[in-house]
Formats: structure tokens, sequence, C-alpha cells
């Protein structure tokens, strides 16, 4: 016999998907001060993504500028190691930011749930993140937030580094001032309020992150700011008895007090350590440069995609009609993809 409540369940419409655009939302995994981040699919192809949720009234003009500039550097950007950055759309309260899903989660995560990693394995991961940090800097770009946090992995345990709200342009002869980042990471001279190029600051931080990946624990921590920051100063951190001296001595070459004399990543490659292991570039499945949106080219219009546009108010006939000769781009779509590339 079916109870009561049991037919009431059954009656009761399906719970409605929250859309933006052509992804369902699908549940909240970050948050931050004026911001979420959602797990979203997409409705036609059913690829996941994250939708990094910004409500811009609670921005001021100073912030609100970071974001714009976020997404800027974010469009310029393309490596297997970087999370890419699929679309932005933007209302008059908000701004969503659509951009790769890496499922596996955080290093931080990881190593907090299995420990230290092995040296081949944390070398493996270790190359990658300098890949992508490299590329970043030969396009002038510094990250300023490189951290446990900010490296995702994605279903094949590949890294993905992510978040760039701090990052920011450099340039030889330019100095940059802000304080940004989080404290176990950051150099000294970001502690004692110098100014700074911006490779240098990152070089740091991977060697705290190249510590954590072998140690399982921060170089350097503290109960209260004022105490961490006087360990950063000192530039004293302990070595464990597993780690190798190769990977002590590469890790004592970045975490330098003085800035200029810190390993330059052309060092950091070069370095024994490094070298017992060359970086191999990951096999990627599919096309790398596919948007959650891509559909398979053929010459006449997607059926289920015209469905859709159909159920939107879009005349399906009208569509076809319209569609360009083959090898032509509409006006339109061109202009569009010009937007946002490096001058």
């Amino acid at each position: 016999m079916i109870s009561k409540s049991t037919m009431a369940e059954r009656e009761r419409p399906a719970k409605t998907p929250i859309r933006v655009g052509f992804y369902d939302i699908e549940r909240t995994i970050g948050k931050g001060n004026f911001a979420v981040v959602k797990l979203a699919r997409h409705r036609i192809t059913k690829t996941e993504v994250a939708i990094k949720i910004i409500d811009k009234s609670q921005l001021d003009a100073s912030n609100l500028q970071k974001v714009y500039r976020e997404v800027d550097i974010m469009k310029r950007l393309d490596h297997p190691h970087i999370i890419k950055l699929y679309q932005v759309m933007e209302t008059k309260n908000m701004i969503y930011i659509v951009s790769e899903y890496a499922s596996k989660g955080e290093i931080f995560d990881y190593i907090a749930r299995y420990g230290r990693m092995a040296e081949q394995a944390a070398r493996r991961k270790f190359w990658q993140i300098l890949s992508a940090v490299e590329y970043c800097h030969e396009r002038r770009i510094v990250h300023r937030d490189l951290k446990a946090e900010n490296l995702l992995l994605d279903a094949n345990m590949n890294i993905k580094i992510a978040d760039f709200g701090f990052s920011n342009y450099y340039a030889q002869g330019e100095l940059l001032a802000t304080w940004c980042g989080s404290p176990p990471y950051a150099a000294p001279e970001v502690f004692e309020g110098k100014r700074y190029t911006g490779p240098e600051i990152d070089i740091w931080s991977l060697g705290v992150v190249l510590y954590v990946l072998v140690c399982g624990a921060l170089p350097f921590d503290g109960s209260t700011l004022q105490s961490l920051r006087d360990r950063v100063l000192s530039g004293r951190f302990r070595i464990p008895y597993f780690m190798s001296e190769e990977c002590e001595s590469l890790i004592r070459k970045m975490l330098v007090l003085e800035p200029m004399k810190r390993y330059t990543i052309e060092q950091i490659k070069k370095h024994r350590w490094m070298s017992t292991e060359p970086y191999v570039v990951p096999t990627i499945s599919g096309d790398p440069m596919r948007s959650p949106a891509h559909v398979a080219h053929s010459h006449e219009p997607n059926e289920q995609v015209l469905r859709l546009m159909q159920s939107l108010g879009i005349d399906p006939i009208k569509t076809k009609e319209l569609r360009p000769p083959r090898g032509h781009l509409p006006a339109a779509l061109g202009a569009a993809k010009s937007q946002g590339q490096p001058q």
C-alpha cells in the first residue's frame, strides 16, 4: 500500500534547475566574500564547468576593476596546466565567469587526505606547475597567489592553476607594490612592504609549494601573522630527514631572502633534481580548445540545437535559411571572436 506522503511526493513537480545561459546549476563548490562558485552542466553537451558568480553591487570601483583585469588575463592564457576560461556573461548586477572544472579538487585537500608525495610524484606535479608559471611570465603576467589551494587536479590528476584574482601585468623596470596572496606563501619583501617586479615573488611561492608537496607541511608557519612574518624574514626552515639532498638544494635556491639572488625559472628547470626526470607534455583527450558548447562540424545545423532554439522562441526554419555558406563566419561572430584578444 502506497502512503499518502509517497503519493504527494510523486505528484509534486520536479524541482526546476537554476539556469545561467545554457548551463544548469548543480551545486556550490566554493564561496568568497563577494562571489560564489557553482558546479554547472552544459544543457546540450553535458560538459561540467565551474561558474564564478560575482555580485557587482557588493564591489567598489577598484575591486570591480580587478575582476575585469582577471577576466582579461584569463582570456590571454591557453595552457594545459591553467584553468581555461570558456565564457563571461554580465548583467546589470552580476558577472558570471564560466571556466574549466577540475574534478579532483585542490592539491591542498589531496595532501590533507593522503599525506605528502613521494619526490618522484612531487617532481611531476612541480614540472606541470613550473611550465604554467613560465608560460604566464613569458606573457608578462605574474600570478601573485600561488598556493596549494589554487593548484587543482583534473580527472587525469594533472595540475590546473586557478584563481587569477590577484594576478597582474608586469614590466622590467616597473615595480608593483600591492600586498596580496596568502601569508604562508608570501615572499619576505611582501611582508616588508617593499616594491617588487613580480616573477621573483612567484618563485618564492613555488619554493613553498614544492616544500608542501614533498613534506605535507608548510616551511613557515606561526600562530599569529607577526610570528609568521618573523619566521619568513629569518629565512630559516626545517629540513625533514626524508628529503633528498637534491630536493633540499632546489628549495634553498628558491627560498632566498634576497630577491635578486633567487633562482630564475630557467635555473630551476636545469637543476639536477628537476633534470632527473624531464617535463613531459600531458596527453589531452579530445581538442583542448573546445568550449563546452562545441558540437561536431556538419554541413547542416545540429538538430538538437535547433530544437533548443525553438524552445527559446527562435524559428528553426529561419535559422536554416540564414546560416552562412560553409567556411564563412557571420560578421557579428567574427567581431565577437576578436574581442579581448591580445593586441
